[in-house]
Parts: structure tokens; C-alpha cells; sequence
């Protein structure tokens, strides 16, 4: 086969640039090792920054999400004996919508599918060549045990940390954080017991009450890493989650349910730059990892995305290299920004074993509550920087 953009991965980053390129004129063949009916039941992220919203309806993306997303205006603060809610349109005029990355992974899939996109999923030995020369390729292996090749002029890693784009660089520089907890995350059908995000820090961990409808509870526990998810009966989790969010205070309570799907997430910060070279791209989890804490993956993959489609499409189309010489470094400061806030948020509502550290966190966080400075600062980071920033 033969294009002008070879692009590793169908998850969200992968699918949204193919639909950009295509509504620039600039053709596109996807690869994916997972099945279609994996990629769009993968459990991720799921709220959007306003730009990202911006982004899906500019690209006329939002029907759905209109209809089905969830728009809030700000989150809870939560600690021992006292809550406090951050209104970020008050603070900054713009807030989040709750859209999970399943919903958007399948309205992405459903407009490349209408628009004839081709989509190879399930194949193995995904390869890219050649990407410091102008005719790079990627070669794979089908789900039919045939061997295939993609000719193109440029190719583009939105693979995620595991992927062999990343690995095709060589001798970048990388930064890595590993932190010595990990999140104890489940799926509960049960109507979420708040209107809004509650993060609470405790003496016992951290805690996230998050949502997806309403009807279905996403929910959060700080656990050791390492942690055996079987030693977690539903009935302990909920239990610590009522602990640790404060049921009872303030007339405040947690409405259990049942548990459909339980995971035990590690959490780390990583970046790699350049996030281009030659001809290879790099956007999404193939150049960055944040901890999920400040809700910023999802929402940094989109902005590496509408970044590189008009570069692409200047480089291709117009023959300028002005916007893909860039795009390196100017999607790095936001991955900067976003990584030093997504650390900001973990290690402040994130529990030690150290009571001086404890003691520094509340202080922080009655900061934050009680500062207009503070508070705008949290929501400014949190509801998302512009795109390009």
C-alpha cells in the first residue's frame, strides 16, 4: 500500500488525526494491533478539557458528545471534616465535560468508518523504517498471517508506551517518575453519588469519586504498588471509599453498588523528546505518560493531534516544514505544563507514611480552598490550557 501518512495505533489520538488529515485533503492508513471491539472498550480517561470539546465540534465530532457528555463546572476538594468546591467558570470562565474515552474512541470509529477510512486492526510485528529518509515505511503482519508494507511519506506513532515508534528514535532524551502507589479503579452501576468530581485526601490514601453517566460510578483508591486486587472484596472497597470521601459529614453519604470491572492502575510520569525525527511523529502516550490525577492524557494526545494535522498538512500539501520543524517543541511546553501539574495534584492528595509530608498537603490543599490566586491556579491547569500553548 501506498499513502501519504502511516499512522500506528487507532486509539483516540490515532483515529482523530486521521480525521483531521482527511478534512485537509491528506490521505492516511491506519494500523492497530488490537481488535476494534478492544480498542473501544478499553477502560481510560473521561473528562475533556474545554478545548478538546472545542476541538470535537469544530471537527463536527460533538453531536453525541452534546448530548451524552456531562458538563461540570468545577470539582471538590475534600479532606477529614471538611469539603470545598472549585467553580472553575467563576474562576477561569470555562469547565470539563464528563465524556468517557470509550464513547469517544467509538464516535471517532463510527465518522473514519462512514468516510472510508482504512483501518487494519489485529496485525503483529508492527515496524517502522527508513524515517530519517524521505520514503519511510511500516511493515506488519495481517491477522491472515500475510506480510503487508506501507509506503508513505511521513509516519506518525500514536502507538502508546509499548509501541515500536518511540523505540524508532534513537538516543532520545526521557524523564521518568515512578511513584510508589498505584489506583485501585472501578466501574459501578450505580447512579454517581455526587454532582460533580470529589478528590479526597485521607490519612488512609487518596480516594476520586468520578462518574461516566448517570448511571454508572467510576471510583478511585490509592493502594500500594504491587497491590493483589483480590485481596479487595467489593464490600472492602466500598467501605474505604465511604472512609475516605466522608460519608455522613455534612449529611453527605455513598451509595454503593454493583462492582462491574475492578483494575489496579500504576502510576508514573514519563516524557521523551524529540517527539519528531525525521519522518516519524511521535503524539499521545508514545512520547508522554502523566499520572491520571490531574485528568490530562487523553486531553494532551488531542492537543499533540491538532498540533501536527496542519503541520502534516502544510509539510504535504503546500511543501512548508515551518509547522512540523516546530511541532517538537511547541507541544512540549504543554506536555511540560501538564506533567508538572499532573505531579502536583498526585503528590498533594497522595498519603506517605511521613506525617511532616501529611501535614505540608493540608496546608496546601487549605490554600488552594481559600486562596482566589490558588484556586483559579488549580482550575486554570485542570479545565486546560489553550491549544499551542
Amino acid at each position: 500500500m501506498r499513502t501519504q501518512v502511516a499512522i500506528v495505533g487507532a486509539g483516540p489520538a490515532g483515529l482523530l488525526l486521521s480525521h483531521l488529515l482527511d478534512e485537509a485533503g491528506i490521505e492516511s492508513v491506519i494500523v492497530e494491533t488490537r481488535s476494534r471491539e478492544y480498542v473501544e472498550a478499553r477502560i481510560r480517561a473521561g473528562i475533556l478539557e474545554q478545548s478538546t470539546v472545542d476541538l470535537l465540534h469544530t471537527a463536527g465530532l460533538g453531536e453525541r458528545l452534546d448530548s451524552e457528555g456531562d458538563f461540570h463546572r468545577g470539582i471538590y476538594l475534600n479532606w477529614p471534616g471538611e469539603r470545598h468546591h472549585l467553580d472553575f467558570v467563576d474562576l477561569v470562565g470555562r469547565g470539563v465535560t464528563v465524556y468517557g474515552q470509550t464513547e469517544l474512541t467509538k464516535d471517532l470509529g463510527r465518522a473514519r468508518q462512514a468516510s472510508g477510512q482504512r483501518i487494519l486492526y489485529e496485525v503483529t510485528d508492527t515496524a517502522v523504517h527508513d524515517v530519517a529518509t524521505e520514503q519511510p515505511f511500516v511493515t506488519f503482519v495481517g491477522p491472515d498471517g500475510q506480510a503487508g508494507r506501507i509506503d508513505a511519506e511521513v509516519v506518525v506513532g500514536c502507538d502508546g508506551s509499548f509501541g515500536p515508534s518511540r523505540a524508532a528514535i534513537p538516543d532520545p532524551a526521557t524523564w521518568e517518575r515512578t511513584y510508589a502507589y498505584s489506583w485501585l479503579g472501578i466501574l459501578a452501576d450505580v447512579a454517581p453519588s455526587t454532582d460533580e468530581l470529589i478528590y479526597a485526601w485521607h490519612p488512609d490514601g487518596f480516594a476520586l469519586h468520578s462518574m461516566r453517566s448517570a448511571t454508572v460510578s467510576r471510583l478511585y483508591l490509592q493502594v500500594p504498588t504491587g497491590t493483589d486486587i483480590t485481596e479487595w472484596s467489593d464490600d472492602r472497597i466500598w467501605d474505604a471509599l465511604a472512609t475516605r470521601l466522608g460519608h455522613g459529614q455534612d449529611g453527605w453519604t455513598l451509595t454503593p453498588g454493583p462492582v462491574t470491572e475492578k483494575s489496579v492502575l500504576p502510576m508514573r510520569s514519563f516524557v521523551q523528546q524529540p517527539m519528531r525525527y525525521g519522518r516519524l511523529f511521535l503524539a499521545g502516550d508514545a512520547a508522554h505518560i502523566v499520572p491520571p490525577t490531574g485528568a490530562k492524557g487523553l486531553n494532551l494526545a488531542v492537543a499533540d493531534v491538532a498540533l501536527l494535522a496542519p503541520a502534516l498538512a502544510a509539510l504535504l500539501r503546500d511543501k512548508e516544514p515551518a509547522l512540523a520543524d516546530a511541532y517538537s517543541e511547541t507541544a512540549l511546553r504543554r506536555v511540560w505544563r501538564c506533567t508538572h501539574f499532573s505531579w502536583w495534584m498526585t503528590t498533594m492528595l497522595h498519603t506517605s507514611d511521613d506525617p511532616f509530608d501529611a501535614q505540608l498537603q493540608l496546608s496546601q490543599l487549605r490554600w488552594v480552598a481559600s486562596s482566589g490566586a490558588g484556586a483559579a491556579g488549580l482550575a486554570e491547569n485542570y479545565a486546560g490550557l489553550p491549544i499551542g500553548y
